[in-house]
């Protein structure tokens, strides 16, 4: 089944939507670190907006719900003869909207953009404990090609 959305930039007035779907899906280490409160996030996201290398974007229902998110990354580098990788974060669909074919609009819209960029790649990291999200992304063509470390600081 899928459901029609429409995937724009994100915009201020998301903000409060997009923290509590990034805050439910939280994974590992950011299980109660992560606040409820849009505002804490606020400096972040605008920040996030007004970079050039970067964006928020979410996928809107007919009633301008957000149903999902990610933020998008691009990247220089000199590994595929100098072409930009672009890295995928915080890719989130509300719980009461998954299985509806929204997360694939999601990561084809990324695509399209990472291929107008000429990127070399598209990246991204899953926490280990998301097992579904892992099968999803390996589903839609992802390879599992690395080992991932974070260090909280």
């Amino acid at each position: 089944m899928s459901v029609a959305v429409s995937i724009e930039k994100a915009r201020p007035e998301h903000l409060v939507e997009i923290v509590a779907i990034i805050g439910a899906g939280a994974a590992g280490a950011r299980v109660g670190r992560e606040s409820n409160n849009a505002e804490d996030y606020r400096q972040a996201f605008d920040a996030i907006l007004q970079a050039p290398e970067m964006d928020i974007y979410v996928a809107l229902d007919d009633d301008g719900s957000v149903l999902a998110t990610y933020q998008i990354h691009f990247m220089k580098g000199l590994a595929f003869k100098g072409r930009p990788r672009v890295e995928l974060e915080s890719v989130h669909t509300r719980a009461d909207m998954r299985g509806q074919g929204i997360g694939a609009k999601l990561i084809e819209h990324a695509e399209a953009l990472a291929r107008q960029a000429n990127a070399g790649l598209i990246q991204l990291t899953s926490n280990s404990v998301r097992t579904d999200a892992h099968r999803f992304y390996v589903r839609l063509g992802y390879d599992q090609s690395h080992l991932g470390f974070k260090k909280l600081l």
